[in-house]
């Protein structure tokens, strides 16, 4: 039996968007709701921090197979290497390494009081990133699964 590439590809990029979603609108505000500030602080960045993890490896992944499609399709006379599909897959491998693994650390020090900008605004651009991960893998999940 040969595995369908690109049926995979959607799968795998339907679940990521199940992920980040579930985190975003369930697992983040769920705890802010139901325990004290700081803990839920704690669980939320807990939720991010692995989804972060899970995002690059899930990001690698679906570029490696979108990119070997794309080659076929290059190979075939139509579509470009850098097709809107890899296009939205390092959109979102940029969200997320610059969204949690660049804010993360400078998020840290505000709390002890150090860096130029607040809390909440870094805690802002952080979320902002996040949003925009979220349509980028939504779209992504979608493309794949017309295709």
């Amino acid at each position: 039996m040969r595995i369908d590439l690109r049926r995979a590809a959607a799968l795998l990029a339907g679940l990521w968007a199940g992920v980040v979603l579930c985190i975003g609108v369930i697992g983040a505000p769920a705890s802010f709701a139901k325990a004290p500030r700081d803990i839920a602080g704690q669980v939320a960045g807990q939720m991010f921090a692995h989804e972060a993890y899970v995002s690059l490896g899930v990001a690698l992944v679906l570029l490696m197979v979108i990119r070997r499609s794309s080659r076929a399709d290059v190979e075939a006379g139509k579509g470009s290497v850098l097709s809107a599909n890899v296009l939205l897959v390092l959109g979102a491998l940029f969200c997320t390494v610059l969204g949690y693994f660049a804010l993360q650390p400078m998020i840290v020090a505000s709390k002890a009081g150090q860096g130029a900008l607040s809390f909440g605004a870094l805690h802002g651009i952080s979320a902002a990133f996040f949003v925009l991960k979220g349509l980028l893998v939504l779209v992504l999940a979608w493309r794949l699964s017309a295709a």
